[in-house]
């Protein structure tokens, strides 16, 4: 699938970076005219991923998190958060609803939700190496345009 745009960002796994992420993420997308509920949908899978980042990869430290946001033909956005922490030892346990490494704060919904908002997630890890998830959306063409 071909690059037709595309921007790479490099931040520290600070919690107010989130937002940012989510921000930049909607701004990227903004390009393909999509509805409001493809923007929000977009947004809430890059708030996870990169929450993912920020609080399991990185649980006592503050660590790397590179973000890329592909335009791919087809009006495909492809977004890749890659981080270089912890790492997971099996990432279909890691999948399964309500499953968490984190505190009793932590829901273990990420995946979940990043799966429901996206048409493709993929999640490559290796324990020691950090985390690569690598979500698709297709973003439906508007009447008339």
């Amino acid at each position: 699938m071909k690059k037709e745009n595309y921007v790479s960002m490099e931040f520290p796994s600070c919690s107010a970076n989130e937002g940012f992420a989510r921000a930049a993420a909607a701004c990227f997308a903004a390009q393909l005219d999509p509805t409001l509920e493809e923007i929000n949908d977009i947004k809430t899978a890059v708030s996870e991923a990169v929450t993912n980042a920020i609080v399991h990869a990185y649980p006592d430290t503050i660590g790397k998190v590179v973000m890329r946001l592909i335009l791919r033909e087809e009006r495909v956005v492809e977004i890749v958060v890659k981080d270089w922490g912890v790492g997971m030892e099996d990432v279909e346990r890691a999948r399964e609803p309500m499953f968490t490494t984190g505190n009793e704060e932590r829901a273990g919904m990420g995946f979940t939700i990043m799966e429901s908002f996206m048409d493709v997630l993929k999640v490559r890890s290796t324990p020691g190496k950090g985390t690569t998830v690598t979500m698709r959306r297709k973003i439906a063409r508007r009447g008339g345009r």
